[in-house]
């Protein structure tokens, strides 16, 4: 006989199988076993009447202090997936074997130690066992509780071993049990502080989930208000209420407590709380710090004053001016372990994914979208002071019009209809100055299906504003005029500096007047041909002649390879590749602006300018196109593009061309993306960093998604 004489196996499914239960005869004993399968858990509890035994995962193996040896199955999340084989038995013997035939049947074979093959069949049933964990509410499988429950009761044998052994002890601190709480798993950490919590909700002693603090005093004003203390100082004729999240704890005796707390977005202060200073009324002072953790909201009454630290003194330095605590109320406990304070929360994927903790552990992520922040209403404040009207248009739209890119789809049920998501607010913009709007903007959310990398994200912010009786060189001018000062509101001066992701630097000088590139004659002179006149581009000739253009300079351009596509990867290649500081780069063929006006002296181009820094484009600008015969054509261009595979064509929106026949006046238009300016003036070179919430492909998924190319991301995961 094997080792084991009789098996039956029954797997525990919730939404996918999390752990295999196995009931076996021995000796005359019996053992229980439950052996996790999910990532997090790496050890298996193996039971019997008397006994709990633990092992430990090696190399595939689970290894207990007895010598016995456990290779588990690999279960998927179908009923009857493919199986690993299993082994189980002492590691100075034979193994027993068992496999998985198709119809779910568990088969022991032949065992190694000589004995006589025997096959036992085993039921496999598919169950929806979910329990709720009392403690956390959590919904967890059966198998997962159980361990949970046992490992809870070590961890209590465990905290009496630590107050048996400090007991009486003159050198035990407040901070005793969170020590030993720090060698806790994150799990354990979480279900222990869910319970101690759980209590304080029922006890209301004290009750952790306050209604209200009246916070009275801004935490960015103490230095102002109390730097002149000096050491020693106290300034007690002035009480104080703030708060803010415990960043650390520590203690010098039972006494005296420190704590580093944030507040008021992020200003940092040392609360000192002493069992002397407790205010009368208030609770005593163990009882208001026992229960206080990392990561805890506390309010603090108190007043200002600077600690006299002997070593400080002895070296003429001065102490800390910090708050001294009267009162510390808990004003939300934080139940998760945040991460440790020397090595940080780091992992760039995480931040991404965990904004909040990011945000928590990294307060230096708090400047860039404070700056974002600044950014914007800078805009805001310059377009309002310039006479402009802010306005707001439809995101879902019958027709994706007014740039060229490819839409998000939707359904509009109540109608039975397809609708598309905006990718420009430009058709309607326009459409208000048809009704007599002079000056109007719009900052706003846009979203383009197209591919993603540092610099692109389907989601993205832009301001785009519409000017009357103006033309692309009052807005060349205002552009300058803009961002110009808006660096230097930032900075006191027009110098920036930014890092991409191949740690290349650029100092970007923001100051007026930028450089201007013509596009067409700059083409030619890096090509070196001359390219067919304005107004034959848009033919099948000029189209071939790109395509000879392409191949002698060695410029690839995926299909569909049509004339504003090649025009586009040319000018990608040889002019924007050129423009660090702010470049202008004018003049644009008709056949790649279907919303520009003719150029007044250049025919076959328009009065538009893309405004480049560090390679990218920040701006796009023209002079609006409001002939309404001429739209239409330009419309109709765009549509045969669109009848060769241009996904990202417009097509043709007679709602809007009805509008331009009530008379468009002279009117230049300008768009702005604000994220990629963020990112420049912020030096971050992934757009990622500068949203709060970027869209991130499901972890599932992406552990599968392993051939992204350097530098990019994947679709769905930007």
């Amino acid at each position: 006989m094997g080792f084991l004489s009789k098996i039956v196996a029954t797997m525990a499914f919730t939404s996918q199988v999390l752990a295999v239960k196995i009931r076996a005869d021995y000796d005359g004993g019996k053992f229980l076993s439950y052996i996790p399968f999910d990532d997090s858990d790496r050890f298996a509890i193996f039971v019997s009447e008397d006994e709990a035994e633990e092992f430990t995962l090696e190399n595939g193996n689970l290894f207990s202090h007895d010598g016995l040896v456990a290779q588990f199955i690999q279960f998927g999340s179908e009923p009857y997936p493919s199986y690993r084989p299993m082994r189980f038995g002492p590691a100075t013997s034979g193994w027993d074997f068992w496999t998985v035939e198709e119809d779910g049947r568990l088969i022991a074979d032949q065992s190694d130690d000589g004995f006589g093959i025997e096959k036992d069949f085993l039921a496999c049933q598919s169950q929806d066992e979910v329990i709720v964990n009392t403690v956390t509410g959590e919904n967890i499988s059966k198998t997962e509780l159980k361990r949970r429950q046992k490992q809870r009761e070590r961890d209590t044998k465990k905290q009496e071993k630590v107050v048996a052994t400090t007991a009486g002890s003159s050198a035990q601190t407040p901070t005793t049990f969170e020590i030993n709480e720090e060698k806790l798993t994150s799990n354990q950490y979480f279900e222990i502080r869910s319970r101690v919590v759980k209590r304080l909700i029922e006890s209301g002693d004290p009750y952790p989930y306050p209604h209200k603090f009246d916070r009275d005093y801004d935490l960015n004003h103490l230095v102002s208000d109390f730097g002149h203390l000096r050491s020693g100082e106290e300034a007690r004729n002035r009480i104080l209420s703030v708060a803010g999240r415990i960043y650390k704890k520590r203690a010098s005796g039972n006494r005296l407590l420190f704590y580093d707390i944030r507040g008021n977005n992020g200003v940092k202060v040392q609360v000192l709380c002493q069992a002397q200073s407790v205010r009368d009324g208030a609770p005593p002072f163990e009882k208001q710090h026992e229960h206080l953790r990392r990561g805890d909201h506390i309010g603090v009454i108190g007043y200002a004053g600077r600690t006299r630290p002997k070593k400080r003194i002895g070296t003429g330095e001065a102490g800390e001016l910090s708050i001294f605590a009267t009162e510390v109320i808990l004003l939300a406990p934080c139940l998760h372990q945040l991460p440790d304070e020397y090595y940080g929360f780091k992992d760039q994927e995480q931040r991404y994914r965990k904004r909040y903790l990011d945000l928590i552990m990294n307060p230096n992520v708090f400047n860039t979208f404070r700056t974002r922040t600044r950014i914007i209403k800078y805009i805001r404040r310059y377009l309002d002071d310039a006479g402009f009207e802010e306005v707001e248009t439809p995101i879902l739209n019958m027709i994706a019009g007014g740039a060229t890119a490819k839409p998000f789809t939707s359904y509009l049920n109540d109608y039975s209809m397809d609708v598309f998501l905006r990718i420009a607010p430009e058709l309607p913009l326009k459409m208000l100055i048809v009704g007599g709007f002079d000056k109007v903007y719009e900052i706003g959310r846009l979203f383009r299906n197209e591919g993603a990398d540092l610099t692109h994200n389907p989601e993205f912010t832009i301001c785009e504003f519409y000017e009357a009786y103006a033309d692309f060189n009052d807005l060349m001018t205002r552009t300058e005029e803009l961002l110009s000062g808006l660096v230097k509101h930032l900075t006191g001066g027009y110098t920036t500096t930014f890092t991409n992701q191949h740690g290349e630097t650029y100092t970007v000088n923001w100051r007026a007047p930028w450089r201007r590139i013509e596009m067409i004659p700059a083409l030619e002179a890096a090509t070196g041909e001359v390219f067919p006149a304005g107004d034959q581009l848009h033919t099948d000739g000029t189209r071939q002649f790109l395509k000879r253009v392409l191949d002698k300079v060695g410029v690839a351009c995926p299909e569909p390879q049509t004339t504003a596509r090649m025009l586009d990867r040319l000018t990608g290649e040889f002019i924007e590749s050129t423009a660090i500081n702010p470049t202008f780069i004018i003049e644009h063929p008709k056949i790649m602006s279907p919303l520009a006006k003719d150029h007044r002296s250049k025919p076959g181009l328009t009065e538009r300018f893309e405004a480049f820094v560090c390679k990218k484009e920040i701006a796009n600008a023209y002079t609006e196109l409001n002939q309404p015969f001429e739209q239409r054509l330009r419309f109709e261009e765009q549509a045969s593009q669109k009848t060769q595979g241009d996904d990202e064509a417009q097509v043709i929106d007679e709602t809007f061309l009805n509008a331009m026949e009530h008379a468009l006046p002279p009117t230049a238009g300008w768009g702005l993306g604000v994220d990629r300016l963020v990112m420049f003036l912020t030096n971050n070179c992934s757009i990622r960093d500068v949203l709060l919430f970027p869209f991130m492909i499901p972890e599932q998924q992406q552990k599968g998604n392993s051939n992204v190319a350097e530098g990019e991301q994947s679709p769905q995961d930007v």
